[in-house]
């Protein structure tokens, strides 16, 4: 844990929780330094919140039912129509079957990484990787390239907030800025205090800390100035002036500690989200775009009830999982359609891969890169699209197989990124942010 207290030389390698502990003040907050490189295009008024469904969510028994298939095939669950001609979903999904025609389903993903790190750190960054638990993140995060092209000194608000925090803290997962500044690693929003589990945001005071005492300390800025001076060899610290500033607003200013205050909602329309996780997860995450922040990634991992690895007892679990998925999704979509806010915001949910063809003996489904799917909707993307079919036991692609990196591309694209931009690294190499993939044509 890097310190303001004795020496100022930090012991390792700085990420956003560790970056600043001002004495009893602890607060983190938007990283240090934007790496050098290609100028950020003209910012485009479009936000992304992504329901990372990680462990690899069935397309089988959710948005690619085969209900003709034997039983071991076809899952427990019965479809049910939609919205959208041609497409039917599982009937614990009746929410998002009434708002069918406002999304659209990509049903032909693949890919050939069948372990959790390995397909998470190509899902998250465009990048395959084998054996990424042992070699680690090596490329930029979604959420951390939109931060790189999307970050705004004046901007009291950071661009990528991870609900309730990334990945990396909890399993090893790859949701971070890898060669990228710390500046563009995500702000954790903790969670809602009547859910359990609950911290409060990483750039909340103590509680022996309010915002006038801190106001009258700002002569813990020449701490700072001191740290400065003593680590001006690292090229990260160049802005250190910067993030002063950007503390201190976090901290002490209202916007940040607004938007981040579910109580300012109604009762009813914090129970039209639904008092779970997943509801609660979704609304905080529409206060927070609407307040500027540019990629919101909602990350639940409570095991057999949020992490989507269904090796066994998929049926039970799925039936706790899904109402609140679909009613999570379904009611952020309405109610951004009813603030006219559904074009300036692109929703997408998706896991690292898909589930095997099969229930198996465990009464589960094993992980399946082969054939997974994706949802999107919003954001400027063409609603009521089914793009590509699977085999007839959801094996594989039948028509219009896409990679990962078309699904990234699409987004990128949404937000008005260029998919061939490029980041330069830490040996002043430019490095594409995808190294494959085209926008989804049917989609933009």
């Amino acid at each position: 844990m890097l310190t303001l207290r004795g020496n100022l030389i930090p012991s390792r390698s700085l990420d956003r929780r560790s970056f600043l502990t001002l004495g009893t003040l602890g607060m983190a907050f938007p990283g240090l330094v934007r790496a050098a490189g290609t100028e950020p295009p003209a910012r485009q008024d479009v936000s992304i919140i992504l329901f990372f469904m990680a462990g690899g969510p069935s397309h089988l028994d959710t948005y690619d039912m085969k209900p003709g298939q034997p039983a071991e095939v076809r899952g427990p669950f019965a479809p049910i129509a939609t919205s959208l001609p041609g497409l039917e979903v599982c009937d614990l999904m009746p929410r998002q079957a009434a708002i069918a025609d406002r999304l659209s389903v990509v049903r032909t993903l693949t890919h050939d990484l069948s372990v959790h790190d390995d397909a998470t750190h190509w899902l998250q960054t465009g990048y395959p990787l084998l054996n990424a638990r042992q070699k680690g993140q090596q490329n930029p995060s979604q959420g951390s390239v939109v931060s790189y092209f999307r970050t705004d000194e004046s901007e009291a608000m950071p661009p990528y907030v991870c609900i309730p925090e990334d990945y990396r803290r909890h399993l090893g997962f790859y949701e971070h800025a890898a060669f990228l500044s710390s500046r563009h690693n995500a702000l954790d929003a903790g969670g809602d205090p009547s859910l359990g589990n609950y911290r409060p945001p990483d750039f909340v005071l103590p509680k022996e800390l309010n915002v006038d005492r801190v106001q009258g300390r700002r002569d813990l800025f020449a701490a700072l100035d001191q740290f400065h001076r003593k680590t001006k060899s690292l090229p990260q610290f160049a802005d250190l002036d910067d993030v002063q500033q950007q503390s201190f607003e976090l901290v002490c200013g209202s916007r940040a500690r607004e938007a981040f205050d579910l109580s300012q909602e109604s009762e009813s329309l914090r129970d039209r989200y639904g008092r779970h996780a997943y509801g609660q997860s979704a609304l905080l995450a529409r206060r927070l775009v609407e307040s500027g922040v540019s990629f919101v990634t909602i990350n639940l991992y409570e095991k057999d009830v949020d992490w989507w690895d269904d090796h066994y007892t998929i049926e039970p679990n799925l039936r706790k999982r899904l109402p609140a998925y679909d009613q999570a999704v379904a009611a952020l979509i309405e109610d951004l359609e009813s603030r006219d806010q559904r074009d300036r915001v692109l929703v997408a949910a998706f896991g690292e891969f898909g589930r095997g063809p099969r229930i198996d003996t465990n009464a589960g489904r094993g992980h399946w890169p082969k054939a997974m799917h994706a949802v999107l909707s919003g954001g400027g993307i063409k609603a009521g699209q089914i793009v590509g079919s699977t085999t007839p036991n959801g094996g594989e692609p039948h028509e219009r197989p896409l990679r990962p990196g078309d699904l990234l591309a699409t987004m990128y694209h949404a937000i008005g990124i260029d998919p061939r931009a490029t980041v330069i690294d830490r040996q002043n190499r430019p490095i594409p942010i995808l190294p494959e993939g085209e926008p989804i044509r049917e989609l933009v």
